[in-house]
């Protein structure tokens, strides 16, 4: 991702060629990078916003959600993999592997167990 600085060059190169070629060449990146960028503020857009993306995923959260509450976060992904295609997921293993990876980590930071700190007393355990 190119910093607003970066940004501000190649459109100033852009700007004073006219070309997106020549203005890679001039800024030091893609003449694609800099076609993404003129078309963004012609259009009016923030100049460094990512683009967010739908996963795959997403429409079956609420039962990977589901599946990992159930199990109490033991539920491997391979195994909710063959759940989900069962319920027409077409994607592959790997995003299903993220998606575990993702909603047990927010699972298990509910449930962790909170260790305190052994604060001692001067003497306390001759008493």
């Amino acid at each position: 991702m190119k910093s607003d600085g970066e940004i501000m060059e190649i459109l100033e190169a852009y700007d004073l060629t006219k070309s997106f070629r020549a203005a890679a060449v001039l800024a030091g990146c893609s003449h694609h990078t800099v076609a993404k960028h003129v078309a963004a503020r012609e259009a009016g857009r923030p100049l460094a916003e990512p683009v967010a993306r739908d996963k795959i995923t997403d429409e079956y959260l609420p039962k990977i959600e589901e599946l990992v509450e159930k199990s109490r976060g033991r539920i491997r992904a391979d195994i909710t993999h063959q759940k989900l295609v069962g319920m027409g997921f077409e994607g592959s293993e790997r995003s299903t592997r993220r998606a575990m990876a993702q909603v047990k980590a927010e699972w298990k930071l509910g449930r962790v167990r909170v260790h305190r700190p052994w604060i001692t007393e001067p003497g306390g355990w001759l008493l």
